[in-house]
């Protein structure tokens, strides 16, 4: 086996929300396996805030102002990445919120705003690189999908329906792109331990664990949160020539939480 086809040496990679958190973990891994590293925020505040913190890993990437819901402003986001650092191989969609809100007070506004950032987005996005994808003859697209693309949980309607619409996104690019050469797929992480999740993982004032924490754990084969740095391995492998026949699958990297119908009371 030639473990050169894991590498990413020369590729143009774009992550969208890769200033922090799970995106700035997947962006981090894609260039230490050779890729060029290009990611967008909404803020001027953000983006210095992440160039600072991609210097400090030893990264260069470039930033650029950009909203993923934005037709106009994505087209000029491609076009000039195209300009600064080449055609974009691979295009990891990251960007994307979740609204805890019980759906019976939910209102459409709401809902409307999760299935734009975390749907259309992607749809966007992908659209945009997929011209220069189809005229260089390959490319990787990778979806951040979720375990709610499979499950449904209280609270987060317009979540899991953003989430649920990308699997099958990610199963129709494949359909209509993969005999140009384009793989796409997507990536489903389980709960992972973030400052966005830390109140979630805080002990309680008498010492004992918080009941989400101990929920999440018991519910978990593995027995622990996942890292952002788990999902380094899986990004790395359906970027790189080594997932070429790999198509339209979505690779859960939850610790088994999908495989598992938990421990009998």
């Amino acid at each position: 086996m030639d473990m050169n086809s894991f590498r990413l040496d020369g590729k143009v990679a774009l992550v969208t929300g890769g200033a922090y958190g799970i995106g700035f973990a997947m962006a981090e891994a894609l260039a230490c396996a050779g890729a060029k590293i290009a990611f967008n925020v909404r803020s001027q505040k953000n983006l210095d805030k992440a160039m600072e913190d991609y210097a400090a890993k030893g990264i260069e990437a470039k930033g650029y102002i950009a909203d993923v819901t934005d037709e106009t402003q994505v087209a000029e986001l491609v076009a000039a990445i195209e300009k600064d650092m080449g055609t974009i191989d691979i295009l990891v969609n990251n960007a994307g919120i979740i609204k805890r809100i019980p759906m019976l007070e939910m209102t459409a506004d709401d809902f409307r705003q999760v299935v734009d950032i975390d749907l259309n987005g992607p749809f966007i996005v992908a659209k945009a690189v997929l011209p220069g994808m189809i005229k260089k003859g390959h490319g990787k697209i990778i979806n951040v999908c979720s375990m709610m693309s499979e499950l449904g949980r209280e609270t987060i309607a317009g979540y899991a329906a953003a989430k649920g619409g990308l699997k099958m996104l990610t199963k129709n690019i494949c359909s209509e792109f993969g005999e140009s050469n384009i793989q796409c797929n997507g990536i489903g992480p389980g709960y992972i331990a973030t400052p966005q999740t830390a109140p979630l993982r805080e002990p309680q004032a008498d010492g004992s664990r918080h009941p989400f924490d101990q929920f999440i754990v018991a519910k978990t084969p593995a027995g622990r949160w996942g890292t952002p740095e788990d999902l380094q391995g899986p990004v790395v492998f359906l970027a790189s020539d080594a997932s070429n026949f790999v198509n339209g699958h979505i690779l859960y990297v939850d610790g088994g939480i999908l495989a598992y119908i938990g421990k009998q009371p």
